[in-house]
């Protein structure tokens, strides 16, 4: 009679390389009672890891999966250097400080100096949420002082953001006792309007948002009009309210692409603006930025003052411990591409995601909504009597390797279902070659209710 193997133990995973690295099982939910081999923890881990998606077609993050090889190198060397200790890695922070002056400067920030490098006002984060925390705290603290000021209650702060902000906004509002006036959109309307805007503030509101280059269609806002609108009724007698721009996708784009567009401090409405670095700052996650207008709009009661590790450090930020890494390949960025590089690789980027909405364009039954000229993102949908959905387009493109998400628009328009792709540095123009080939050979199969296959090519057949 045969033996037979011990059925598996759904708590062990079983390293695959018998007699050459492990067949020792690892516990998945546990710490192992014994140590391993480091290569056998790397291949044990380096292989469960092949089951991700391939990052570089990962058409749905804005989240940069590439950098130059020298640039990697710099992080891997600065991985163990802690942000926070500033007194022990004084290059490190001088760094830091290069970089938030880099950023003020791009947004045109009032009274910034050559050579001080303390004339800027604002911060590295982990990435854009961190950074909108840190911006709505600056303006709920400065609404709350002159309300006092002028003996006003105080207890009622609201916020107004359209439903298409990222859930970060939310999470804002709810975690530090702000009410959201959420301005909603409408089918073929993605964004908010001043007329909107106009309506919902009143003496309460301590902020209004506009978004360069919403998550949803990569549509930008209309930050000058919704100043001008806020500059006209505070004229009229009507409240005095700041705007908040939260650059996290354009904020590294708008200003090579469209430089003479006034978006940022040239408008006075604007006090603060974010931008996320990991996303067209071009830098691996997590590293973005908060920048303010000029000192006065950073209330200097939050910033502490910390004796730490041999000298005064003022700090202004959610987290403490960070590594150093990513606002060192932040600042190589700057120093190798400068603004004749960015504005080179934005305007690759765009003219890539305009030749795939152009091919997706001449597609029967697809309908380009935004097309990646404000930023290098577009979206597009199909028409209701296909026999079949985005989300189907969705699925068999993940078939052929492309991670293209779907999903429906924010309130009052969740009958538009769309599909989104972000075109990043890495996804060449011989990829989006053969994912606007891709997605044509994915709608004519759905179309005769055939599933496409994957050719040697790399495209569907």
């Amino acid at each position: 009679m045969k033996s037979r193997e011990p059925a598996a133990d759904p708590g062990l995973v079983q390293p695959a390389f018998t007699e050459r690295l492990s067949v020792q099982a690892i516990p998945s939910l546990r710490m192992p009672k014994d140590e391993n081999n480091p290569e056998v923890a790397y291949r044990f881990i380096h292989d469960e890891l092949m089951l991700d998606g391939n990052s570089r077609l990962n058409l749905a993050t804005f989240v940069t999966t590439w950098m130059d090889d020298e640039a990697e190198r710099l992080m891997s060397e600065t991985f163990d250097k802690n942000m926070i200790d500033k007194d022990e890695y004084p290059s490190t922070a001088e760094i830091e400080t290069r970089c938030v002056n880099m950023v003020a400067d791009l947004f045109h920030a009032e009274d910034l100096s050559e050579t001080d490098a303390t004339s800027a006002t604002g911060v590295s984060t982990i990435g854009s949420s961190e950074a909108v925390m840190l911006a709505g705290l600056a303006m709920k603290w400065r609404w709350r002082a002159k309300r006092e000021a002028e003996g006003k209650d105080a207890s009622k702060p609201n916020f107004i953001l359209g439903t298409n902000v990222q859930v970060v906004w939310e999470k804002f509002c709810k975690y530090f006792d702000v009410e959201a006036k959420y301005l909603p959109m409408e089918p073929g309307r993605y964004v908010v309007t001043p007329e909107q805007i106009r309506d919902a503030v009143d003496e309460n509101t301590i902020g209004v948002l506009a978004i360069l280059g919403t998550t949803f269609t990569g549509e930008l806002e209309p930050v000058a009009e919704i100043s001008a609108m806020l500059d006209e009724l505070a004229k009229s007698g009507g409240p005095d309210v700041p705007m908040h721009v939260d650059g996290a996708s354009g904020g590294f784009v708008v200003p090579f692409l469209q430089p003479d567009l006034e978006w940022d401090f040239r408008n006075p409405r604007v006090v603060s603006i974010n931008v996320s670095g990991h996303k067209y700052g071009l830098t691996y996650p997590g590293i973005g930025f908060v920048v303010w207008r000029s000192k006065e709009y950073l209330p200097e009661d939050l910033v502490f003052h910390v004796n730490y590790l041999g000298g005064d450090m003022p700090t202004f930020t959610l987290n403490f411990s960070r590594p150093g890494n990513q606002v060192v390949a932040q600042y190589y960025n700057f120093i190798r591409l400068g603004r004749t590089g960015y504005t080179r690789i934005m305007e690759a980027l765009r003219d890539t995601a305009q030749m795939i909405s152009a091919h997706i364009a001449t597609i029967d039954g697809l309908n380009v909504i935004t097309d990646g000229t404000a930023i290098p993102v577009l979206s597009f949908n199909c028409d209701d009597d296909l026999g079949f959905t985005v989300f189907d387009i969705s699925h068999e493109l993940r078939a052929l390797g492309f991670q293209v998400p779907a999903y429906t628009m924010p309130a009052d328009a969740e009958d538009v279902a769309v599909l989104r792709v972000v075109v990043r540095e890495g996804f060449s123009r011989d990829m989006a070659y053969k994912l606007g080939l891709a997605i044509e050979q994915v709608v004519e199969h759905l179309k005769v209710g055939a599933r496409p296959q994957a050719s040697k090519s790399g495209f569907a057949h």
